[in-house]
């Protein structure tokens, strides 16, 4: 059996794994209580609740979103280039979808045709994210 040696460009990283859900104060608590997972932060916000939770050191950290619709969560993996990474993409026959905000930087968010997995790419262009975010505890 032989193991590929392509390169995984455009993605560098898994850094979040954004999930949809129904009650993000409810299915923080109980991450909390039950795994023991630090809260990064939690925000509610244009009628909606975001949370992030560390389950681990280092990333992917897992990110709860009242208003992400569906059943899949979106993988949220840094590029190093956003324009570089769409292009890639494009010649592969994605289409990376329209661009959206993100605390970190410019993101793309699409679903791999045929498998309905989702995906996002984002540039961090804004490391200072991490610590406005940090601490920030609205419910």
């Amino acid at each position: 059996m032989s193991v590929s040696t392509s390169s995984h460009e455009p993605f560098l990283s898994l850094d979040f794994i954004y999930a949809p859900s129904a009650d993000v104060a409810a299915e923080l608590a109980r991450l909390e209580e039950t795994l023991g997972a630090p809260v990064e932060f939690a925000i509610e916000r244009f009628g909606t609740r975001v949370a992030m939770v560390r389950l681990a050191e280092g990333p992917p950290h897992l990110v709860l979103a009242e208003h992400l619709e569906g059943e899949r969560p979106i993988l949220v993996y840094r590029v190093s280039s956003l324009e570089a990474a769409v292009s890639e993409l494009a010649a592969r026959g994605l289409d990376a979808g329209p661009e959206l905000g993100f605390p970190y930087g410019p993101i793309h968010a699409f679903t791999v045709p045929g498998t309905g997995h989702r995906l996002a790419i984002y540039e961090m262009t804004r490391p200072q994210a991490k610590e406005m975010l940090a601490g920030r505890r609205d419910f």
